[in-house]
C-alpha cells in the first residue's frame, strides 16, 4: 500500500520529464533566418488594409510610430 503513492509520484516525475524532452528547444540557424524574414510569412495580406488599419490606431490612440524597433542606442525601449 506504501508503493501505491511512490509509484504515482515516480509516473508524475516521469511525464514531466517526457514532456520537458518533447519540447522544441532547438535555435534558428542564421542561415535559416532568410526563410522566416520572407514576404510569404507576413501576416499582413493586404498592404493597404494594414495601412488604414494604423492611421484608424493612430488617430484613436493620439499617437504615431511604434511599429518598428524600439530605442534609441541609450538601452531603453
Amino acid at each position: 500500500m506504501r508503493n501505491a503513492p511512490l509509484a504515482i509520484v515516480t509516473a508524475i516525475l516521469a511525464l514531466v520529464a517526457l514532456l520537458g524532452g518533447a519540447c522544441g528547444r532547438q535555435a534558428v540557424r542564421a542561415s535559416e533566418k532568410k526563410f522566416l524574414a520572407d514576404q510569404v510569412m507576413i501576416f499582413d495580406d493586404d498592404p493597404q488594409e494594414t495601412s488604414a488599419d494604423e492611421h484608424l490606431r493612430t488617430n484613436r490612440e493620439g499617437a504615431a510610430g511604434g511599429r518598428g524597433a524600439g530605442g534609441g542606442g541609450c538601452g531603453c525601449n
